[in-house]
């Protein structure tokens, strides 16, 4: 078996939108001078969706989100011309292939994203060969089910973010992650604006259940230790990039308050990058999301070495490439998960692109023994809300 051919195409949304609202969710660009609110334009509506065949008809399919234009043309110019004409079960030297000819460009960011989605296709073409779903191949089922929390919640109205968890609190789930809106720039009344946010999803959930707190590297770290004290009395499981990824000494200061846990890694790239954030004890749980780290190749080193660690697994996103790893994982106790919903920021577009993502069910998640790789398939009711570029 060879691998014959490598096409990538940009699906780009023409559909119907919803506007996220301004401060829903605090980020990097906050601590930038704007005449804008940066997060109420923030958009990603673009998916790069790569097919690979192989020379006895086998196609695996890839995704990766990040830059999709930009990816696309790495995985043209760059990318397919080193894995045409291999055995995609030289999945190892592949990898290396990709990453070592890209090393002096590459590394972090995009072109480890484009990697990570060919990666994902070739772990596709694996399973469809011998007719097994990804995660038999990476150590099988170590969970009967997969437990998974709810992560939409970003900051907006109060009652509206309480009536939102409380629907999905009455359907079976125990866990939830919010969004703060507000970091450094909105001085003393950011901090009781997020305060007040936090206290009214504890109104709601109480504390039976899980709660988790993103920032999304809005925050920077002077910033952090002040509010980590206020936050410690609402017992976060954790706190999630509270500065900017670069600023991993930042991460280590506040993991080490022991306060309240910090997670981290969405932002993260390959085995070197999270064997860094392990070592300087950065980190309390590990993030990666498989289409950006590296892939599945990557990703599945990075959870053998979380386990030596012990600093569980829960990768960003959700989606099914993130939740083979978790399945065939102990170092992943549990999954983030994205409802279906109308298009917004843009997590939404994968349920629009494909075929095969599992619904939660009272808080949980299966993934079938019976369908081979990943079990996705190319949605082709929404085909007509993409403009795809070829």
């Amino acid at each position: 078996m060879k691998i014959k051919s490598v096409r990538a195409r940009v699906f780009q949304w023409k559909g119907k939108t919803v506007p996220p609202q301004g401060n829903f969710c605090s980020n990097a660009m906050d601590l930038v001078y704007s005449n804008t609110e940066s997060m109420s334009t923030f958009r990603f509506h673009s998916w790069t969706v790569v097919e690979i065949e192989t020379d006895d008809g086998i196609v695996g399919i890839g995704n990766v989100a990040l830059a999709p234009k930009i990816a696309k043309a790495i995985i043209d110019e760059y990318l397919a011309p080193l894995v045409i004409g291999q055995d995609p079960w030289d999945y190892e030297y592949l990898w290396q292939r990709m990453y070592r000819a890209t090393h002096a460009w590459g590394r972090k960011g995009v072109t480890m994203a484009a990697i990570s989605a060919v990666d994902l296709a070739i772990w596709d073409i694996l399973g469809k060969s011998v007719n097994k779903p990804v995660f038999k191949l990476l150590g099988g089922r170590t969970k009967e089910k997969i437990p998974c929390y709810y992560s939409k919640l970003y900051r907006t109205d109060l009652k509206e973010m309480q009536d939102e968890a409380q629907k999905f609190l009455d359907q079976g789930f125990t866990a939830f992650k919010m969004r703060f809106g507000y970091g450094p720039a909105h001085l003393q009344h950011g901090v009781k604006e997020n305060l007040k946010s936090v206290e009214a999803i504890r109104e709601v959930i109480g504390y039976d259940n899980d709660l988790m707190l993103e920032c999304y590297m809005g925050w920077n770290l002077e910033y952090a230790k002040r509010m980590l004290p206020k936050l410690a009395k609402f017992e976060p499981r954790w706190l999630e990039e509270p500065v900017i990824a670069d600023d991993i000494d930042g991460y280590a200061e506040l993991n080490n308050m022991n306060i309240i846990p910090i997670s981290g890694g969405e932002h993260e790239f390959s085995l070197y990058g999270f064997k860094q954030l392990l070592d300087k004890k950065a980190v309390s749980v590990v993030q990666y999301d498989t289409n950006r780290v590296g892939g599945i190749t990557a990703a599945h080193k990075i959870n053998a070495l979380c386990e030596a660690y012990s600093v569980p697994v829960i990768p960003h996103a959700g989606q099914m490439h993130n939740y083979h790893l978790t399945m065939s994982t102990i170092a992943s106790p549990m999954a983030e998960y994205f409802p279906i919903f109308d298009v917004e920021v843009g997590n939404e577009l994968f349920w629009y692109i494909f075929d095969g993502e599992p619904i939660a069910d009272n808080g949980f998640l299966q993934l079938r023994d019976d369908v081979p790789g990943l079990g996705l398939s190319l949605k082709t009711e929404y085909l007509d809300q993409f403009d795809i570029i070829e």
